[in-house]
């Protein structure tokens, strides 16, 4: 579905990715680590349209979008929930979600979206008319997540969905990302709670100062020495 054939990523003299591959298949869940800095934000933004590559390519669907502005991306079926969740603080949870259904015209379609998002989260549901700059961190990230969704998206991306979440919540967000990733969205996950996104993931690239450090099976990587040492610190994720 997604290849990111020798990306490398530039902010002005500073390389933040350089040569990294990296193939996601139809139906996959796949993680991202890395320290801060490591260039996992980056390379998110890059296959959003975020920010342009300096090197390298990027095929979705057997399609160069690598060239392509951001909104062009998501009419493509991708869509990303940024860090910081950023939401729109002053429109209300409802207004959030539908400027996320920005490519949809069909009412009837929108409402039916609505619905499934409101069943997903249900907090949401309750908070409809609540400005979204009120709502707690748990309830901006289900909105986050939320508004991605709403353009029905085949491939989500998820830029750090657990940041400054207490523990109950971070186990109820990641319980949803997997809900999300059976009903047939591909997700790519970028997470520093390591343990918990290899315990997610189908497979996880680690990268390491903008170059790309390993890759493999999510559960393999979860009992590596190397990764256990560096990444996982011996926190338990609190999911499963």
């Amino acid at each position: 579905m997604l290849e990111l054939k020798d990306l490398s990523v530039n902010y002005g003299p500073v390389g933040a990715l350089h040569n990294i591959n990296i193939t996601v298949e139809k139906g996959e869940l796949v993680s991202i680590l890395g320290a801060n800095g490591a260039g996992k934000s980056t390379t998110l933004m890059a296959i959003s349209g975020l920010v342009r590559p300096t090197g390298g390519s990027i095929h979705f669907n057997g399609t160069r979008i690598d060239l392509l502005k951001s909104h062009e991306v998501v009419r493509l079926g991708i869509t990303q929930s940024p860090e910081g969740r950023r939401v729109f603080g002053p429109l209300s949870v409802r207004e959030n979600l539908l400027l996320g259904a920005f490519t949809r015209m069909d009412d009837e379609w929108i409402d039916t979206r609505l619905r499934w998002i409101y069943d997903m989260f249900p907090r949401l549901e309750e908070r409809n008319s609540q400005m979204a700059g009120t709502l707690s961190g748990g309830e901006q990230q289900m909105l986050a997540i939320g508004r991605a969704l709403m353009a029905d998206p085949t491939l989500l991306l998820l830029d750090e969905p657990s940041l400054g979440l207490a523990p109950l919540v971070v186990k109820s967000i990641f319980q949803t990302i997997k809900e999300i990733n059976r009903s047939g969205v591909t997700v790519i996950l970028v997470e520093q709670n390591a343990k918990a996104a290899l315990k997610l993931a189908d497979r996880a690239y680690v990268l390491d100062v903008g170059h790309l450090a390993m890759q493999g099976k999510a559960a393999d990587l979860l009992n590596d020495p190397m990764v256990q040492k560096t990444y996982l610190g011996g926190v338990d994720a609190g999911t499963h």
